[in-house]
């Protein structure tokens, strides 16, 4: 697991759509799901269900998204 994938995940998740996550993160959408493809690779779970435009968690990607908020006030 990569640091820079994890970043790009808070990201993705806090914004709720990839298109957003590019613009904000400066990097292209293709770059952006290679990187969730590799995190559920590595995790052996998807993190995120596609809603229409929009993308949410699903229960692992909750639980990763909780898990690196309590890395980060450590």
């Amino acid at each position: 697991m990569d640091l820079r994938d994890l970043t790009y995940f808070e990201t993705i998740a806090e914004l709720g759509h990839l298109g957003r996550a590019a613009e904000k993160l400066n990097r292209s959408q293709p770059a952006l799901s290679k990187s969730i493809q590799r995190l559920e690779e590595s995790l052996g779970a998807r993190l995120f269900q596609r809603d229409g435009r929009r993308i949410k968690l699903t229960d692992a990607g909750a639980l990763l998204q909780a898990r690196g908020r309590q890395l980060r006030l450590s």
